[in-house]
């Protein structure tokens, strides 16, 4: 993987933590918040998972070290889902523990829909126990979002909501994007309701002047959600959301396991693979 590197770049700030920090200080500078998020998915060797919570543990330290405006982001099969429930667990509470000694943050993103009612339950353990330290994504085009988003804005759960990522079959997912705007609307104005912070997460023009008048119009200041994106998109307009006065935050990927995160973006829009294209070769 390293030799392609220069494909991903735009998406991957790095393939350490130390190729990364320049580019989340420079975000933070700006006011932007940062969410680190060490890629890999679906670990099959304990080993290999007990190597990840320790690099997630050292990740909590190092950004509190470095004084830096940043939360992590986690994938339970990266701990170990995929081999043992149970063992799962264990990881997620040690990796908690140590954010909670830090007052950390630590999101657990959503992967396929295989997964995603057993993230769910996992979420609601340990939100249970370590509540304000620990969050979760939710994916507005899966059919059984209707009912997730009431449970989770009951609790008070700190979601983050953005359209879904993966490719789902019909019976799973909503296909047409018409629909999947207004599911993302219907599931924003729960979280509005119901939470104290809901996280936007969209890089769609529709769905950002939608929220600027939603929370305008009904009172929501602009302290009481955020904007996120992802790194190397929407940069010039994350800046001019910071300077109008929305809190903001860019989930910056990093790591050597870049490839099925950066085939994903690829995937959205076909515009990314031609910016690839045109600037690999440029410094």
């Amino acid at each position: 993987m390293k030799l392609p590197f220069i494909f991903a770049k735009r998406f991957v700030a790095g393939e350490t933590f130390e190729s990364a920090v320049p580019k989340i200080k420079t975000l933070n500078q700006k006011g932007i918040r940062v969410t680190l998020d060490l890629l890999g998915e679906n670990v099959s060797k304990r080993s290999t998972a007990d190597d990840t919570v320790d690099e997630y543990i050292r990740l909590l330290n190092d950004i509190h070290q470095a004084g830096l405006k940043s939360t992590i982001s986690i994938k339970l099969t990266m701990l170990g889902l995929d081999i043992d429930e149970a063992y799962c667990r264990e990881n997620l509470n040690k990796l908690l523990d140590e954010a909670q000694k830090l007052d950390s943050f630590v999101r657990i993103d959503m992967e396929g829909s295989d997964y995603t009612g057993v993230t769910i339950e996992i979420f609601k353990e340990a939100f249970k126990k370590y509540g304000k330290h620990v969050g979760i994504v939710i994916q507005a085009y899966l059919h059984r979002t209707r009912d997730d988003i009431k449970e989770l804005a009951e609790l008070g759960a700190d979601v983050r909501l953005c359209k879904g990522a993966y490719s789902e079959p019909e019976r799973v997912a909503l296909q047409n994007m018409p629909a999947i705007r207004e599911a993302f609307k219907e599931y924003a104005k729960i979280l509005f309701e119901k939470t104290s912070y809901p996280r936007i997460a969209t890089h769609d023009d529709e769905l950002v002047e939608w929220v600027k008048e939603y929370t305008a119009g009904n009172e929501i200041g602009k302290a009481r959600f955020e904007f996120q994106m992802l790194y190397g998109l929407r940069e010039e307009t994350m800046e001019q959301l910071t300077k109008d006065g929305y809190n903001t935050r860019v989930y910056v990927p990093y790591g050597t396991m870049w490839f099925p995160y950066f085939k994903r973006r690829l995937m959205e829009r076909k515009e990314n693979i031609w910016f690839v294209l045109s600037t690999m070769f440029k410094k």
